[in-house]
């Protein structure tokens, strides 16, 4: 054991020293020296004991020989010589005895973290309920209660999703360093301080700590970036104000805000991935990591949170985020409590006697419901016991609910009453215009989602309106790939311009699909962009692009971009996932030897890792390997025998072998496995079809256009399967609609003319 642990400790000071002149971690002691006011508050906040080493003070839950059983396992918690152990199932399913050597978290649960020989730390998915009995705490509990986790699942405590050193630590110890040998498949990991403490926030200290050393005592105030800290994050100069009390609303009166704050709290409260290591404090938050979008599994369709996201994306959708107000303004940063209790932390800037009254929330004065974060920041719970809040600060919009289907907060308490009502109720309260008056990009995005006719113009819409959040009007642009027309690529065009780097970096992925010589038009400029992730995403978008289609100053911008492209890939190089999207960039740039090695990378760290051999298959499939490919998508098969991505391969490669019964059947499973997939359903109507189903294929290709309407190629092959059949009336019912998906399109516009001609004339 004592091995073990040595893998995984934190760095003494003076090893592994910074380059010369760079500011080092001081810790907290030295900080506290001079700031005991901040250091007390920190004391006692749930950073503080974001991570610590196992022992009698630390450890709440209870290891007096405490019996927990789930799905047939029973686990017990116990303590020997002093120590804490655990006796569970371990990664061959066998019970075992395990070390807790590290407690994570403190409020509302605390998990436990076990060592493994390869400087792994697992979390056990078994938590202790850190809540008051009375609350229905006080036990062990399952972080997924509903699931069965076998040892092979990546969620099971054992696995990969369970591994501290990449999904926790970078936010719950100072200065992280994972120290992954891809080689070797071992971490030895290290860290300035266990815990989440000062410097994690406000950059290594030493220069700081220099800079006080050797000011005399007395000294008047320094200005504001004189005083050696990495990241600035000290209040603006300036202060809300109310200038307008019939508005009711304070607005910012003195310098611009700084985005340093928001950006230094994102890297820890933000659903997103880094693309730099290590860290480089005080930098943007685009330039170190990748923040998730509005994506269908992690919001819903109006911005509000359906999976465990955090605040930071939230919170940019507000109006409160684009006025200027920072986390600080309402949470106090040290001890982590809010500025002040109950409404009166919106009352700082929200005036009491416009917003506090039932003539505005129209409840009953101190009840639940008058509470503002009642009806403007509803909880969502995860992890079992933990209740979060909203942070986009939403007006309810109950007819968004009517017609989009999104969840609102009236109907959480009038459950028998349907969201028309509630949308009634806000009219006849605060009059028509309450809706009218803001347009929400919920329609847009829903449209997106479901493949619906409207998506294109909507999205489009939405991406190039400047009132929009940045972070919606930048999913708009993800989605717009799948509509992209000469109607609106001029908004993306107009996005790779934008102000916002999330909006541009995302347009940047859009125009993967053009030709080669606008994709250069438009990405090259953005080789040089300021911000990293917007560098990535241009030369992501000409990876695929031929060379020598570049000029000799954008092959060299390209160089380079691509260098740190590669880079952001291999922060996370414990992870097969970054080892499939290296593979799926060297197959861009024609490097199928790089792209082969990388997936096998891949599957060395998780050999059931389906994707990769998915995509190893197919990359066999080019290089004329055939049979070693098959081999590769039997043994996904055996993996997961559901998995549609396998089946749907697999079918594929029966149809160029002339199998093509098992094809047709492999390609009905990969269908039916995964209906929300067009491309699954068109490729088995084309199977049927080749195969002398016409009938078939045309079933197949109208349910699936009722799915999702806007899909060109399910439309284009109904349109000629039914023209084949001689059926001209249908055939140009499903070409009109092409037609309005492609305005400009003049092959299309004269299919319609010619089969109006046929049909006799006029639309069916």
């Amino acid at each position: 054991m004592l091995a073990v642990l040595a893998t995984v400790v934190g760095y003494q000071r003076g090893e592994a020293l910074p380059p010369s002149g760079a500011p080092t971690f001081v810790g907290l002691a030295k900080c506290a020296g001079c700031h005991q006011k901040e250091a007390n508050a920190y004391r006692g906040s749930d950073h503080a004991r974001a991570m610590q080493p196992a022992n009698e003070q630390t450890v709440l839950g209870d290891f007096a020989n405490a019996r927990f059983t789930r799905r047939g396992v029973t686990s017990t918690f116990f303590r020997r010589d002093g120590k804490f152990f655990v006796h569970t199932d371990g990664p061959k399913g066998k019970l075992r005895d395990f070390e807790v050597t590290h407690t994570f978290g403190i409020t509302p649960l605390q998990q436990y973290l076990v060592p493994f020989p390869d400087g792994r730390l697992q979390a056990l998915g078994m938590a202790w309920d850190t809540r008051p009995k009375a609350q229905g705490g006080q036990r062990w509990f399952h972080l997924y209660p509903k699931e069965t986790l076998r040892p092979s699942d990546p969620l099971h405590w054992t696995g990969r999703e369970q591994t501290w050193n990449y999904q926790c630590a970078e936010c719950h110890s100072t200065d992280l360093r994972k120290n992954f040998d891809a080689a070797q498949n071992r971490y030895a990991t290290t860290w300035a301080e266990l815990t989440v403490s000062c410097e994690a926030c406000h950059g290594p200290g030493s220069a700081h700590v220099a800079w006080a050393e050797e000011r005399p005592s007395g000294a008047p105030k320094a200005p504001s970036g004189t005083t050696g800290f990495v990241v600035r994050l000290g209040r603006d100069e300036g202060s809300w104000v109310m200038k307008d009390r019939q508005h009711g609303i304070a607005e910012w009166s003195g310098a611009p805000r700084s985005t340093a704050e928001v950006d230094a709290c994102a890297r820890c409260h933000a659903r997103r991935r880094p693309i730099t290591d290590p860290y480089p404090y005080g930098r943007p938050f685009l330039d170190t990591h990748v923040p998730a979008l509005l994506d269908t599994v992690l919001y819903h369709a109006d911005g509000q949170i359906l999976e465990e996201v955090f605040e930071y994306g939230s919170f940019v959708q507000s109006r409160m985020f684009r006025r200027g107000v920072t986390c600080s303004d309402c949470h106090e940063p040290h001890g982590l409590g809010l500025r002040a209790a109950g409404n009166g932390v919106c009352a700082q800037c929200h005036l009491t006697a416009k917003f506090d009254t039932p003539d505005h929330h129209r409840h009953k004065p101190g009840s639940d419901a008058a509470r503002c974060v009642t009806c403007h920041m509803p909880e969502r719970t995860y992890m079992v016991v933990d209740p979060r809040r909203d942070h986009s600060f939403q007006v309810p919009r109950p007819d968004l609910s009517a017609a989009v289907g999104t969840p609102n907060v009236c109907s959480r308490c009038h459950r028998d009453r349907p969201p028309k009502w509630a949308a009634k109720q806000i009219v006849r309260w605060y009059g028509p215009a309450s809706h009218a008056r803001r347009p929400h990009f919920a329609p847009a995005l829903d449209a997106g989602r479901r493949g619906l006719v409207t998506a294109g113009k909507a999205l489009a819409v939405v991406a190039t309106d400047q009132d929009q959040p940045g972070i919606a009007r930048a999913t708009a642009l993800a989605l717009l790939p799948e509509y992209l027309s000469p109607a609106s690529l001029p908004a993306v065009e107009t996005a790779i311009n934008d102000v916002d780097p999330l909006v541009r970096s995302t347009a940047l992925a859009a125009i993967e699909t053009l030709p080669p010589t606008e994709q250069v038009r438009l990405a090259a400029p953005g080789l040089r962009d300021p911000v990293r992730a917007v560098r990535l995403a241009a030369a992501h978008a000409l990876a695929g692009v031929p060379r020598q289609t570049l000029s000799a100053e954008q092959q060299a911008n390209f160089d380079s971009t691509l260098a740190e492209l590669i880079a952001s890939e291999t922060v996370n190089a414990d992870r097969p996932e970054a080892h499939l999207n290296l593979a799926n960039l060297y197959m861009r740039l024609g490097r199928a030897a790089d792209a082969e090695a990388e997936l096998r990378t891949a599957l060395a760290l998780d050999p059931r890792f389906v994707p990769a051999l998915v995509n190893l298959a197919d990359l066999l499939r080019a290089l004329g390997r055939d049979a070693d490919g098959e081999r590769a998508l039997e043994r996904a098969l055996r993996v997961a025998p559901d998995s549609a991505e396998t089946l749907h391969a697999l079918g594929l490669l029966r149809v160029r072998q002339g199998r093509r019964a098992e094809a047709v059947a492999l390609l009905r499973r990969a269908a039916q496995r995964q209906p929300d997939s067009t491309r699954f359903a068109y490729v088995y109507a084309v199977a049927l079809y080749g195969t002398g189903d016409p009938a078939g294929a045309i079933a197949v290709l109208e349910e699936t256009h009722k799915r999702r309407p806007a899909d060109r190629d399910v439309l284009t092959a109904l349109v000629s399967y039914l023209r084949e059949r001689g059926d001209s009336r249908g055939a140009l019912r499903y070409a009109e609609r092409l037609a309005t998906l492609t305005p400009g399109d003049r092959e299309v516009r004269s299919l319609v003319e010619s089969l109006r001609r046929q049909a006799g004339g006029t639309s069916p």
